[in-house]
């Protein structure tokens, strides 16, 4: 414990030592420079790249696994290993005891091709093999007939910063019923939304397959998901999969609404935004954009598009994430302001688009600078894209007036003046990133990136700081899970669940270190 202690504890107080988790900027060496675990002592970028090329090379680039995703890569006598999370591998007790909780919930399965899904899960568990993982992907996203559903392994690489290696996840839902009809209507017009979209015919899909959405609700977060947790999920990653049998999205409601109910009155609109008029549109149809504008990110933004025949699915590297994440939003932003989505009666009127247009701007360009500190550049992928978005229409759109940063009492503030033209801004924007990732233009996309999404202008960055302070809020929201108490019959049958929400974030993270602590210091 002491030698542990010693070695960790300037990682946590001294600023100069592993200072940011993930790099994924510049010329230096990217892992030697991120404070990650996903690779050993010693591993380069270089070493790293090569040994996945060598990996891939005469494999299957029309449905290939994604190499690396579980597994932390380490040196071994000089020599390369991968040493894989699974049952008698690498995080092996803990997990034994996902295992065990998927073997319980087997018996609890809606139906069939639910517990077929949890079986293979428990397989890619037990072996580790990627096929497997691959195997069980397949099966959860056909399965768009159960009420309860779940997201569980490891998932997401935003905290790799080549974008491989990845975290692992899990939340279990109800579907939301009333509101999924609104993402039904979606889905049910996919092959619209792709065929009308503004990117070069070459990357578009000819048949759009198995897109599903729901609205769901959210009954516990773990993992990389807790306690800050996504408003939208849309999965399988995997290109391939995606392309032959589809994807799964789903909108966290219970969570959109939380945040918009915490949002009020809190000084926010008041301080940030430029007129009674938008904060009128804001207050009118912020909620049901923002959920919209969640809903075709998830459901069609992440599903749209295809990559060249040759494409490696990995040749953005570490600019993948974010350049992912703004071909979705862009996809999702596009869309808000076309008139089908009046007809569809997703929205209520045609100008209902605009306050989400709105909002998303002044984010992109100043607001969600309150959760960066002064001086530093912004490094994670969604706020990059956020930015990359609104610099870019910004910059572009500057010869029309489309967007303009106005001073007012000698504070900043956001005005759009062409929201139409922002939104053919969107179009050619969203074909440009589609290009990128259909042809794998590596060049292209750093160059994207790297002048639009990282650097922050100090004068700005220091005012946004300045007023958000007063308002004396938190730039981040978490949530805390309920406890759940069973309620019991005379016979011990379980007849209803209560939910318990009085115990607080601290006592929840120092109960949840007591009684889940399954792994040792050093894990081997």
């Amino acid at each position: 414990v002491e030698r542990f202690v010693a070695e960790i504890s300037p990682v946590i107080f001294d600023p100069v030592v592993m200072a940011k988790r993930t790099v994924q900027s510049g010329d230096v060496d990217l892992i030697r420079a991120s404070a990650n675990n996903y690779y050993g002592e010693g591993v380069t970028q270089v070493e790293v790249e090569d040994f996945y090329a060598r990996m891939k090379a005469g494999k299957d680039t029309i449905s290939s696994i994604s190499y690396g995703l579980n597994s932390r890569l380490v040196k071994e006598n000089g020599k390369l290993v991968e040493k894989v999370w699974k049952v008698g591998g690498l995080y092996s007790p803990a997990i034994e005891k996902i295992v065990s909780e998927l073997q319980k919930a087997t018996a609890f399965a809606e139906n069939d091709a639910q517990k077929s899904i949890i079986g293979k899960l428990i397989e890619y568990y037990q072996t580790g093999d990627l096929k497997i993982f691959d195997a069980y992907s397949i099966l959860w996203v056909e399965d768009t007939a159960s009420d309860v559903d779940f997201v569980n392994g490891f998932i997401e690489t935003y905290g790799d910063p080549l974008g491989m290696k990845a975290s692992w996840e899990s939340t279990v839902n109800f579907i939301n019923k009333e509101a999924t009809k609104r993402t039904k209507v979606i889905s049910d017009n996919a092959q619209w939304f792709e065929d009308h979209s503004p990117v070069d015919k070459r990357f578009k899909k000819e048949k759009v397959k198995g897109v599903s959405a729901k609205v769901i609700t959210v009954s516990m977060l773990g993992g990389d998901c807790y306690p800050a947790t996504p408003i939208g999920i849309n999965l399988p990653n995997a290109d391939w999969i995606r392309r032959d049998h589809g994807s799964k999205s789903v909108t966290i409601e219970n969570i959109t609404e939380a945040y918009d109910k915490a949002s009020q009155g809190n000084g926010f609109n008041e301080e940030f935004v430029w007129s009674d008029k938008e904060r009128e549109g804001l207050k009118k149809y912020g909620f049901i954009t923002d959920n919209l504008h969640t809903d075709l990110h998830e459901c069609l933004g992440h599903g749209s598009g295809k990559l060249l025949p040759d494409t490696d699915p990995d040749a953005l590297k570490a600019y993948s994430s974010t350049l992912e994440e703004a071909r979705a939003d862009l996809f999702g932003l596009y869309y808000l302001g076309d008139a089908k989505l009046v007809e569809l009666g997703l929205v209520p009127d045609a100008e209902a688009y605009k306050a989400e247009y709105y909002k998303y701007i002044m984010n992109g360009l100043m607001t969600q600078l309150v959760r960066i500190e002064q001086g530093k550049n912004v490094e994670e992928a969604h706020m990059r894209n956020r930015q990359l978005i609104a610099k870019w229409v910004y910059e572009k759109g500057k010869v029309d007036n489309v967007i303009e940063l106005k001073q007012r009492d000698g504070k900043t503030y956001v005005v759009v003046n062409d929201y139409a033209k922002l939104r053919e801004l969107f179009g050619t924007l969203l074909a440009e990133v589609q290009r990128i990732k259909s042809e794998g233009d590596f060049s292209a996309g750093k160059k994207l990136v790297e002048e639009y999404a990282v650097k922050v202008d100090p004068a700005l960055h220091a005012e946004v700081l300045e007023r958000y302070a007063k308002l004396n809020l938190a730039p981040y929201k978490g949530f805390v899970n309920p406890v759940m108490k069973e309620v019991k019959n005379d016979k011990g049958d379980v007849t209803d669940i209560v939910l318990d929400y009085t115990e607080g974030y601290t006592d929840q993270m120092l109960r949840y270190s007591k009684e889940y602590s399954f792994l040792p210091s050093y894990n081997e």
